[in-house]
């Protein structure tokens, strides 16, 4: 068999398969005339479409204009205005930049443009097919703008016609380009409709992101959005977002991503944040995404694909991994109220709520189809009335929010004061930042899925995620939540009140005669140590009253102690030591050592528990801790990677499901 001749290909047939690589749907051509209408400074766009863009797509804008001398190669391949040489590429800042997009509609489609320029007396109107002017322009009557209009898409090239959807798919298609064009571009009136009907989507110029939001997609989103900003000096970009709380979900998520303003796609980046989602969402349930990224133009890359969805761009993997971070962060912070959604049910025991699928039939669930490894056996009878009454201790007395056990005082020796001042120091912001740098997400979903199991012993306790079992270092787990509720809550603590208060020399005088103290001779007498840390402390009262509501009064009173927990307070056996360790351990020299080194002592006394206590109220340390500490690492706690040492994983029901299937 002889070998095929090889010829060069027709300029026609190159142009069309270029132009089909270019313009692959209505949606596609439509989005390039976007782009131009926006590079031409429009503030006014307004689409025509006629059987979902077969028929018919015109775009109006009022926008500069075409010059008259420009309109003879208009429609021929590589010609732009915003592009001189390939060094520009790393420079752009225009949409369009190859002067492919008008060649591959004229290519496909019957084309034509009305246009006029400010600086002319009239307009001019020019037909145009395969690239080239069909006749001079001829003078027509218009406003400043472009007409653009195309018809009878792919006449041309059936195939390709055929494999188009139905005009109501590309219908919504189109919509959803004009949506997403209109939400970033709020600045900018964009106007849809149908030929012959009045407008299906409409917005007005100079509103705000979230009002088109509301305008487009409904006010049941636009009431739950919450608003991210992130600005990275280390990888330089900058991004504002829009993304939906967490008791909003659909089934069919929806994520607007924009890159230098620029419509693109980013599988990596969906993923990451679907993941952050998940934590929070049913199966298969999605949220509302808006995002729009700006950086560098030399670190973007947009000459990626023809149809410029795609781009590159430098620290791809570490710029996502910020963005998945600062929205996790934001999440936790929303999550006052939530919307939660019934998926488990007991064994035998029918559902009441029927669940239908996509077209409203009734779904049949197999039992049987369930895994076993899956699955985790429960007991009713561990299910215990105080497991829902947070406030009941294990005595079976309520609990009162202003109790304590310091000292010989009573319940009634305390009460709670919230201050209402906001304002924070540059150091404690970030102290703040670095606490968010340090989350690892993996375990912060871990603790936030966590079911308490009991307690081991002072130290340690049991909790269950998903099929897995954890013994958890409760105490250096505690020690970081009380050190970063410091930080988070810096000037906005509350007080835990001593009624009589105590004096610090005295409590220093104490903690000298321990042993955790060490004290020997050679560190001179114990009554000048002790007046020498009560005047350091007595001269930071001050700022430690202002700061951290730890309040020493002008005779040297310990009045007050921060309340950083609801209904936890700190053991009054390891007291004395906790004051003495503030005048000899904490950094009063400089601002930030000062913070760090007073948040880690106190956190590390709040996390103390007493031998003595625990022997005399067992029962009280249980609760305390199901009921209060792990409530609390649920809610505030993020974690750093440090705590993983912390955390062992005892069983997993999946692994020992393997195991068992091979005896």
């Amino acid at each position: 068999m002889e070998p095929g001749i090889i010829k060069k290909l027709d300029e026609v047939v190159v142009n069309r398969i270029a132009a089909g690589e270019i313009i692959q749907k209505p949606a596609n051509a439509l989005k390039e005339l976007i782009e131009n209408s926006l590079d031409a400074k429009a503030t006014h766009v307004q689409v025509t479409v006629k059987s979902g863009g077969l028929k018919l797509l015109q775009i109006q804008d009022n926008g500069t204009g075409i010059r008259r001398e420009d309109l003879s190669i208009l429609c021929e391949r590589f010609t732009t205005s915003k592009l001189k040489k390939f060094e520009d590429l790393s420079n752009i800042g225009t949409f369009g930049f190859r002067g492919e997009a008008l060649a591959s509609i004229s290519h496909v489609a019957h084309l034509s443009i009305q246009t006029k320029t400010a600086n002319e007396s009239c307009g001019y109107k020019a037909l145009y097919e395969n690239g080239q002017l069909k006749g001079p322009p001829k003078a027509c009557a218009g406003n400043q703008g472009t007409i653009i209009t195309v018809e009878d898409i792919f006449y041309n090239m059936p195939q390709r016609r055929q494999c188009l959807k139905s005009p109501a798919e590309e219908m919504q298609i189109i919509c959803e380009v004009v949506s997403k064009y209109a939400v970033h571009n709020s600045n900018v009136a964009f106007t849809l409709k149908k030929y012959g009907e009045p407008p299906s989507l409409r917005t007005v110029g100079h509103s705000s992101c979230k009002e088109n939001i509301c305008n487009i997609y409904g006010s049941q989103i636009g009431r739950v959005l919450l608003p991210i900003e992130l600005e990275d000096d280390i990888h330089k970009f900058k991004m504002t977002a829009l993304v939906t709380k967490v008791d909003y979900s659909a089934k069919r998520g929806i994520m607007l991503l924009f890159i230098n303003h620029r419509l693109v796609e980013s599988t990596a980046l969906k993923t990451a944040i679907d993941g952050v989602y998940s934590t929070y969402l049913p199966k298969g349930m999605h949220p509302f995404i808006y995002i729009s990224l700006e950086m560098a133009s030399t670190q973007l890359d947009v000459n990626v694909h023809p149809t410029k969805h795609a781009v590159h761009f430098l620290y791809e993997d570490e710029i996502i991994d910020k963005i998945k971070r600062r929205i996790e962060l934001k999440l936790l912070g929303s999550n006052a109220s939530r919307t939660f959604y019934k998926q488990l049910r007991l064994s035998g025991i029918p559902n009441t709520d029927s669940e239908y699928d996509d077209k409203g039939a009734k779904i049949k669930h197999n039992d049987k189809e369930r895994i076993d490894k899956d699955r985790v056996r429960t007991d009713s009878k561990e299910q215990k009335l105080e497991k829902f009454l947070l406030k009941q201790g294990a005595s079976g007395q309520v609990v009162k929010t202003n109790s304590t056990t310091l000292g010989n005082m009573t319940e009634e020796s305390f009460s709670l004061l919230i201050p209402r001042s906001k304002v924070q120091l540059t150091s404690i912001k970030n102290m703040q930042e670095n606490i968010e740098r340090r989350l690892n997400v993996t375990l912060r979903k871990t603790l936030k899925d966590l079911v308490f199991v009991g307690v081991v012993d002072k130290a340690y306790a049991l909790f269950q995620q998903e099929t897995k079992l954890y013994l958890c270092n409760t105490l250096k787990f505690c020690e970081e939540l009380f050190y970063q509720r410091l930080i988070f809550e810096f000037q906005r603590l509350a007080h835990i009140k001593f009624e009589p208060s105590l004096s610090i020399k005295n409590l220093v005088e104490i903690a000298l005669d321990s042993e955790e103290a060490g004290w020997s001779p050679e560190d001179g007498d114990k009554l000048e140590l002790a007046e020498r840390a009560s005047n350091i402390l007595l001269e930071k009262a001050p700022m430690l009253r202002e700061y951290f509501s730890l309040h020493i009064s002008k005779e040297g009173q310990l009045e007050t102690l921060p309340a950083i927990l609801p209904q936890h307070y700190p053991c009054s056996t390891h007291l004395p030591l906790y004051i003495l360790r503030l005048a000899t351990e904490v950094d009063w020299d400089s601002e930030v050592e000062c913070f760090e080194t007073f948040c880690r002592e106190t956190s590390q006394y709040y996390a103390l528990i007493s031998t003595l206590e625990l022997s005399s109220q067992p029962q009280r340390h249980k609760w305390l801790v199901e009921h209060v500490l792990y409530p609390g690492l649920k809610r505030y706690l993020l974690p750093p990677n440090s705590l993983k040492q912390h955390l062992y994983e005892l069983s997993s029901l999946s692994r020992l499901y393997k195991v068992f299937e091979r005896c």
